[in-house]
């Protein structure tokens, strides 16, 4: 069994949750979210919170359990705290902005790419427009629209230009001039 899924779910105060045959619906400061949930888990509400229990034991089913479990936890973080990621774009000359319902991003291409910012998503540009904040209810389709903005122009491998999270690690290679100035003659241990 799953370990996030054997304890009741938490319920904070100023949050309702409605059960209707296989659809959660969890309601909160920030907006109502929804999730379908297979036959195979079944939810209850009690005192101490969201009960999740699967009805069989396949593999399938065992699987589901903790991943459902781990949905309804982030609903609930969703309409309370809500999600941000954090981005930064390197390199001369790049910055973002948002026009209307777009994000605009100059990241070195002949003319700017524009990016739809989907229904639920806000993203705020600061720090001379170079850093993005990306924030929503639901952690999948915030993850989803940073991985997509990441996918325009992500970093090089050699000085790391593009654009990335913030606190990424990149291995960067060392280049042509690096490794012919280390490397030049022959091999250690080698005779002369």
């Amino acid at each position: 069994m799953s370990k996030l899924a054997r304890k009741p779910i938490k319920i904070s105060s100023g949050i309702t949750v409605k059960l209707e045959s296989n659809v959660i619906r969890i309601k909160g400061a920030r907006g109502t979210l929804e999730k379908h949930i297979p036959e195979d888990i079944g939810l209850a509400i009690t005192n101490d919170g969201i009960l999740v229990s699967r009805k069989n034991d396949e593999k399938p089913v065992r699987m589901l359990h903790g991943m459902y479990a781990s949905f309804i936890n982030n609903m609930i973080k969703g309409v309370t705290e809500g999600f941000e990621k954090d981005m930064e774009l390197f390199g001369v000359g790049y910055k973002a902005e948002v026009k209307n319902k777009s994000l605009v991003l100059n990241v070195g291409f002949t003319t700017p790419v524009e990016v739809l910012i989907p229904e639920g998503i806000a993203v705020k540009v600061e720090d001379k427009q170079t850093k993005l904040i990306i924030t929503g209810m639901d952690k999948d389709s915030v993850g989803l629209f940073a991985a997509k903005v990441r996918a325009i122009k992500p970093p090089d491998s050699y000085k790391g230009k593009g654009i990335r999270f913030v606190n990424e690690v990149l291995k960067l290679k060392p280049g042509k001039s690096a490794a012919s100035a280390g490397g030049a003659g022959a091999p250690a241990g080698a005779p002369k």
